[in-house]
């Protein structure tokens, strides 16, 4: 499917406003553009489709390397902290689009495929993927972009756009992930509740004993079911995830480095700034004062 992805380049292109990130007439879609190769760095999306059209990244998630470009789609179904590789030149630039998946648009789409519920409960699936580009999600993705285009179109028919792209992804290989997030069973299930809980308490006191305790496992077996869903140790995952959203914090807020440390749970200043500097390769101080800090969806 690579060779059709000009005719998405062609609807995307016009409509990116900058570098990163372009907010659309969709709130849960925004297009992605980059002029210039950005080397491995941590990253987070949060549960989304994105679509390459030209150019291509790589998602290194623990011992995973996940190509995502113009031949497939990145399926991310947990707001897992990775790292990403851009390519992209003056002369090919990197153009994409990202979709946000909506909980109450795919339940409703989960109970009105139906699914076998044994099946699900066995799987352990793959919380982020890439997947290959089917017609079907390319013509998909092509009216959501057209409908982009005409603020009126957007305006009556974007929501159903968006839809029909998620039910695309719910028919392909990461169908079961997505399933998963909706029906709560298996130990997958169990994880994801664990990760909710970490992401909305990220100043709190958490210990591995009472996580595991929380979905009824043993400590043995919730570490062996939370590292294959994550690529890495709870302690770990937290760190990464304290990391990157003080990242984000720097970024966006007005707050300075000590406040930052304290609103991501970090207690030592000092030890903050280590983490930071060891993670990221440059200090929260040089981060906080420089404008083109890149950060994730």
């Amino acid at each position: 499917m690579a060779h059709a992805m000009p005719a998405m380049t062609e609807l995307i292109e016009p409509l990116v406003k900058c570098d990163g990130f372009s907010d659309t007439a969709l709130p849960l879609v925004r297009l992605v553009a980059s002029k210039h190769r950005i080397d491995r760095s941590p990253i987070l999306y949060e549960p989304s489709l994105m679509i390459i059209a030209q150019g291509r990244k790589i998602g290194y998630l623990g011992d995973r390397e996940i190509h995502y470009n113009p031949g497939h789609y990145l399926v991310q179904t947990l707001p897992l902290p990775f790292e990403c590789e851009t390519f992209a030149t003056d002369d090919e630039p990197l153009y994409g689009l990202s979709v946000r998946i909506d909980p109450a648009v795919l339940g409703e789409l989960v109970l009105e495929t139906g699914v076998d519920h044994q099946l699900v409960a066995r799987e352990t699936p793959q919380p982020m993927a890439s997947v290959a580009m089917t017609q079907g999600m390319h013509e998909a993705v092509i009216r959501l972009l057209r409908a982009l285009h005409d603020p009126l179109d957007a305006q009556v028919m974007g929501n159903a756009r968006i839809r029909e792209v998620v039910f695309e992804a719910l028919k392909g290989e990461q169908g079961p992930a997505l399933r998963a997030l909706i029906l709560n069973q298996g130990h997958y299930a169990r994880i994801v509740q664990v990760l909710t809980q970490m992401h909305s308490n990220l100043t709190g006191d958490i210990s591995v004993e009472a996580l595991a305790k929380q979905v009824n496992m043993s400590v043995s077996t919730f570490h062996h079911h939370f590292r294959q869903v994550t690529r890495s140790s709870p302690l770990q995952y937290l760190k990464r995830l304290r990391l990157i959203k003080a990242r984000l914090l720097l970024s966006h807020d007005e707050l300075n480095v000590n406040q930052t440390a304290h609103a991501v749970g970090y207690q030592s200043v000092p030890q903050f700034s280590r983490d930071y500097k060891r993670y990221f390769g440059a200090s929260p101080v040089k981060d906080r004062n420089h404008e083109s800090v890149q950060v994730g969806s």
